[in-house]
């Protein structure tokens, strides 16, 4: 296992973050957009992770149930995080760190699409 904090950033470098506690696992979704965005999220409380994205860097997308705002770099385009608009949720995408740093946490794949359950 890499050390901590795992760090990740978008292609450009203008939106980074750290996740400051070592995930139980990583979730792969096959909802109608993470399963086209490819992301591979953490969820976490988000004093577990620490998001430097200043005002004007992201882009924030908004559809459906509108609950979720799912964030991409102005820049270069890359899906970081979401973020609830209810609440506490929070995520980030995994896909951004260095493959080195998450090789060894499980992935597991939750059914977005139908069941909102893990598939495992």
């Amino acid at each position: 296992m890499g050390k901590l904090p795992i760090k990740g950033a978008c292609h450009c470098g203008a939106v980074r973050f750290s996740v400051n506690t070592t995930p139980e696992f990583l979730t792969e979704c096959n909802c109608s957009i993470c399963r086209r965005y490819a992301t591979q999220w953490v969820y976490s409380p988000e004093n577990d992770i620490t998001l430097h994205a200043p005002a004007g860097t992201t882009l924030a997308y908004i559809w459906g149930d509108e609950e979720l705002e799912f964030h991409s770099c102005n820049t270069c385009g890359c899906t970081t995080h979401w973020a609830s608009r209810e609440g506490p949720r929070f995520a980030v995408n995994m896909r951004l760190c260095d493959p080195g740093a998450v090789q060894d946490i499980p992935t597991r794949h939750f059914d977005g699409a139908d069941s909102w359950d893990y598939l495992d």
